[in-house]
């Protein structure tokens, strides 16, 4: 696995790259690639914070673990990704057409806008992603899968120009459909 390490108000040493290294490489067994891995240390409150993020065949893990002990956090996220990955790639391939590992979309990249905005609503961040063709189902799981509130995609079951699927509060998922034709109103 091809990892990337950043830390954030500390200094990330080697011990602690190689033991990351040491626990993530046991996750290549899952991949037919090799993954992509980005591990973000961090140091708030006097509690430990490792984030771990796996991209292969863009299909995003994510998971993010908090303890008083900076090892602990590595091994949690090992096992919480792992946890992921065979939890996922089973219903994954069960439920969806086969390969469907390779067919999941996910953002692409993220872009920081560095001019400041005048008007009253500044947009701090822009991502970039590809619309893929998926059903809302298999939306859902990725959008379960990068830990996000909403997923946005190109709905295969309709062929609509966008979709949106999204966490209700009060349980469940919602869709939103794009429409490249104009309605009256």
């Amino acid at each position: 696995m091809k990892l990337t390490f950043t830390g954030k108000k500390m200094e990330v040493t080697d011990a602690m790259k190689e033991y990351t290294d040491k626990k993530l490489s046991k996750l290549d067994k899952f991949f037919r690639d090799e993954p992509e891995g980005w591990v973000t240390f961090s140091k708030e409150r006097g509690r430990s914070l490792v984030e771990v993020t796996v991209k292969s065949n863009d299909t995003y893990f994510r998971i993010s673990e908090n303890t008083s002990d900076m090892y602990a956090c590595i091994d949690a996220a090992e096992t919480g990704i792992e946890r992921q990955i065979r939890r996922n790639k089973t219903r994954l391939e069960k439920r969806l057409r086969s390969g469907s590992l390779e067919d999941l979309t996910a953002p692409v990249g993220d872009t920081e806008d560095e001019a400041k905005a005048q008007d009253e609503f500044p947009i701090v961040r822009a991502k970039k992603f590809t619309l893929k063709p998926m059903t809302a189902e298999e939306a859902c799981m990725q959008m379960e899968l990068l830990g996000h509130h909403f997923f946005v995609f190109r709905n295969l079951d309709d062929n609509e120009a966008f979709a949106v699927v999204y966490k209700r509060t009060t349980g469940g998922y919602g869709i939103i459909e794009g429409n490249d034709e104009e309605t009256e109103t």
